[in-house]
């Protein structure tokens, strides 16, 4: 069970590579509630292992079983689970209902092409049209979300999650392991150093400055300002947000530049304690990450 994208995809390719034969299986619909997003994934190899959910656990032996069916006979199909299924002993505890596509791995090429690009920290997206029962590795469209599109469904993918935090003592220890344990991609740096370059600072990257000290914070500012991560956030009041704003436009920077920057960092505002302070940051990153990006 696992949320990895690049592990989902790298199982169903392995499983075809290795003459076990896979499937990848795709959430494209929801009825009602559902515990997954569309585009939730699972690969199923011919053994019955299998890698991923779609649901919160309690239908995805059933899907195993249905994919190995497709694997044998080597033709796609959907599945519903759930309201408006056939299953009548199949339910969700949610009471939705849940459609799904499984397709059979032919040519792996296009899976590999999608890790490729994970890799390297490249949004990418699989383009699977059912009515030839075919996918392809495509650029994913800026602000695209994975979703239908006429005949074809449109599996967008995002490199994971990087957090650069920036700091010292507690805050910056706590933070780092609530990150750590929600599986981040984490950097943790205690000053700017020849271990940090700014090219590690990308559009699905995450930036936390963890200091109570505006003249520690400002190098980092001046590097981050100048990349386009997703998210900034800093410690201090909305006083001292004030005096930061003024010394970054005293270096040249715009106000919406300086504006970029949320402070008070967090999610549920101002905490005096660093295991609270390092949930409110990491929750507060996780929403901003879920939310659709350019």
């Amino acid at each position: 069970m696992t949320d990895d994208a690049a592990a989902i995809i790298n199982y169903a390719a392995d499983g075809t590579d290795c003459g076990l034969g896979s499937a990848l299986v795709t959430l494209v619909e929801i009825r009602g509630g559902a515990a997954r997003a569309i585009g939730a994934q699972m690969a199923v190899r011919g053994d019955g292992s299998y890698c991923g959910y779609i649901s919160g656990g309690c239908t995805e032996a059933a899907v195993a079983a249905e994919a190995i069916t497709a694997i044998s006979k080597g033709t796609d199909r959907y599945l519903s689970l759930g309201e408006g299924s056939p299953f009548f002993d199949i339910s969700l505890p949610c009471g939705g209902g849940i459609t799904l596509a499984i397709h059979v791995i032919r040519d792996v090429s296009a899976l590999r092409q999608v890790l490729t690009a994970l890799e390297a920290r490249r949004r990418i997206a699989l383009h699977y049209v059912p009515g030839t029962q075919t996918i392809k590795a495509v650029k994913a469209p800026t602000g695209a979300v994975s979703s239908w599109s006429e005949t074809a469904f449109l599996r967008v993918y995002r490199p994971n999650l990087r957090l650069i935090l920036c700091g010292r003592g507690i805050e910056l220890e706590a933070t780092t392991r609530v990150a750590m344990a929600s599986e981040f991609e984490v950097f943790a740096f205690v000053q700017k150093s020849r271990d940090f370059e700014a090219s590690m600072i990308d559009q699905d990257t995450a930036v936390a400055v963890l200091y109570h000290d505006l003249d520690q914070e400002l190098p980092w500012f001046e590097a981050v300002l100048r990349r386009k991560p997703f998210y900034i956030g800093a410690l201090g009041s909305k006083r001292t947000h004030e005096r930061r704003c003024q010394a970054l436009r005293d270096l040249g920077y715009s106000s919406a530049e300086a504006a970029r920057i949320k402070a008070p960092i967090g999610l549920f505002g101002p905490t005096r304690d660093a295991n609270a302070l390092a949930l409110s940051v990491v929750a507060e990153v996780a929403q901003a990450f879920s939310l659709p990006q350019n």
